[in-house]
């Protein structure tokens, strides 16, 4: 809402029909961010093929190791919740 009485406060109100200028206003925002976007996208580095097999490696260590952890945790409470209740 704040946005429209931005728009309609600035004297343009009544001058268009709110069809025809919102649709050419919200094509015209929509090419220039594309064009913004091809912009930021190339000053992107991308990661190597080496920088992100090593990535995914350690990221599936990781989710290993935890798997790992979690599951003797959860033996073991459930193992003292057991014993505390038999």
């Amino acid at each position: 809402m704040a946005k429209n009485t931005a728009k309609g406060s600035s004297g343009q109100q009544g001058n268009e029909t709110p069809d025809s200028s919102g649709v050419a206003s919200k094509a015209q925002e929509l090419k220039v961010f594309f064009e913004e976007a091809q912009v930021e996208l190339k000053k992107v580095t991308w990661p190597t093929r080496k920088e992100t097999i090593t990535t995914c490696v350690a990221v599936l260590i990781l989710v290993v190791v935890m798997s790992l952890f979690l599951g003797l945790v959860d033996l073991g409470f459930s193992k003292i919740t057991e014993a505390v209740l038999s």
